[in-house]
Formats: structure tokens, sequence, C-alpha cells
């Protein structure tokens, strides 16, 4: 068996030019176009890539973009009343304050100071607490989560009473991803360091979601036959044979494990493209809230 690959550049492309058209069709009928607000806090490189990719996504889709730098020192009251003035600017649809912070600034103060209307990224503890409880919705779902979800439902024809893995407990990614697919009815195991016999465990799902950030974790022999399997990993590894001297791979071994799996997402053009047209989604969402 050679597994079906999930696609998730192809899709994000569908996904953004969908919103395109939504934003043009606004913008021609006179109102004012969404908008993103980014907070970069420090000089961490990998944060500045980010944060370029989100605002050349919002450029390409007709989303206005506000970036904000503050220096690694910024104190806490100085990111905490930034985002109060972004709170209270209606140009500003969404807020997304880039993590990790730097070391002494309490991130979770930062995203409570989030207004609950403008937390497109999802993380603001009264999304979460609506996305984990019966009968009640959040505004926002967190983008990288919203992603395997739509990835996965786009894959299957329902979730309802599948078997789901979910390797990895983050706050970002794997309880997200186990509350969001306990709402799609599949019967959920959460896996992670202190899983006993975890091979075996895994090897039960019919949909794995690896988001444990270990690289090539999941081989073959962890993986049933005809599983749909989510690669969340980013991750990178010395490859002395190529030009950057590395290369980027996910959490599961990919050419073994897609010779047993049903369907799997590459790394990287897998979930990664996702994340942010997920984000473009919840900025377009807030602004039709917000009356635009």
């Amino acid at each position: 068996m050679t597994a079906k690959i999930i696609d998730g550049k192809a899709t994000s492309e569908r996904i953004r030019a969908e919103i395109k058209q939504e934003v043009d069709v606004m913008l021609a009928e006179g109102r004012q176009a969404p908008g993103l607000a980014t907070v970069l806090v420090g000089e961490n490189a990998a944060s500045q890539v980010y944060v370029r990719m989100k605002q050349k996504a919002c450029a390409e889709a007709g989303i206005e973009s506000f970036g904000y730098r503050l220096p690694e020192d910024a104190s806490q009251q100085e990111v905490e009343a930034l985002v109060g003035k972004l709170n209270a600017d209606s140009k500003v649809d969404g807020i997304l304050v880039q993590l990790p912070l730097p070391a002494g600034l309490d991130e979770e103060k930062v995203l409570n100071a989030i207004s609950i209307e403008k937390d497109v990224d999802g993380f603001h503890p009264v999304n979460i607490g609506r996305l984990a409880q019966k009968g009640r919705e959040p505004l926002f779902i967190p983008c990288t989560p919203h992603g395997v979800i739509f990835l996965l439902k786009e894959m299957l024809p329902t979730l309802e009473g599948v078997n789901a893995v979910v390797l990895g407990r983050s706050n970002i990614v794997g309880m997200p991803v186990a509350l969001l697919l306990v709402r799609e009815n599949a019967t959920v195991t959460i896996c992670h360091s202190r899983t006993k016999d975890l091979q075996s465990v895994v090897r039960q799902a019919d949909v794995l979601v690896a988001a444990v950030g270990r690289p090539e974790m999941v081989r073959a022999d962890w993986v049933k036959p005809g599983a749909v399997v989510i690669d969340v990993g980013i991750n990178r590894v010395e490859a002395p044979e190529r030009k950057r001297g590395y290369k980027l791979v996910g959490d599961v071994a990919f050419d073994e494990v897609s010779q047993v799996a049903g369907a799997i997402t590459p790394v990287p053009g897998g979930v990664g493209p996702m994340t942010i047209a997920m984000l473009l989604r919840n900025t377009l969402r807030s602004a039709k809230l917000a009356g635009k």
C-alpha cells in the first residue's frame, strides 16, 4: 500500500483564494478591509520569519497588516499596554502575539489581555474553555488544530465513531485537537511521555495526529494499516549533503509510514500551510462579527 498524500498546500491555497474573493467584495462595496496586528517582542529569528510569512499572506488576501515590534527587554506592562491599544483600534480585527515571548514575560497574562473578539489565534482562556464544553461555541478555534480537523474532514466522510489517537498534549496543538475530535464524536485517546506501551496504543488508531516534537518518532510498525496520519511536527535535522546543511522532517518517519498508512500529510506542505490559512479565515470572521 502507498498512502494518499494529503496536500495541505493545495487546500490552503484554495481557502486563501476564497478569502481573497470575500475581501475583494468587501472593498468593492466600500467596506473596510479586515486588519491583523502582529506583535513581535525580541529578536527570535524563527519568530521573525513566521511574522513575515503571516504579513505576506495578509497582503495576498487583501487583509491589512499592522506590524508592531518591541525590544527584547520590553516590560510586561509595555507589552500589555500595546495589546490594550490594539484592542481599542477599530482597524484591527485580529491580534496575534508571536510566541514564545522572551524570558521574564508572562505569556498567559499577555494572551488574557487580548480581547476575546480579536483572539484570532484562539488561545484566550474563554475560547479554549468554550471549546471544552458541550453546547458552547468558541468565537475562534486555534489555527493549527483547526487546520488538522479541516484536512481530516476533507479526507474522511465522517469522524463520528472513529478511533483517534493524539500523540502529544500541548496547549497549542495536542489538547485543542483532542477537544475538536471529541466535538466530531470521535473516540479519542491522548498519548504522552507517561503512556504505557505507547506503540500498541498508537497502533489502534484509525486517525493518528502526531504532535510531539520528536523527529520521525512514529515508525511504520506503530501505524495501523490504512490509518489516516496527520503529522504536525516540524523538526530541523542535520543533512550535510544539502546546501543549507539541514532538512525539515515531521514527527512521523514519512518514507516508511507512507507504505502502511491509507493517507498521510507530508512535511513540509501538510499542516503548516493550513495554519496561516486558518489565521486569515479567523481574521475575516472577526471583521464580519465586528460588522465590517
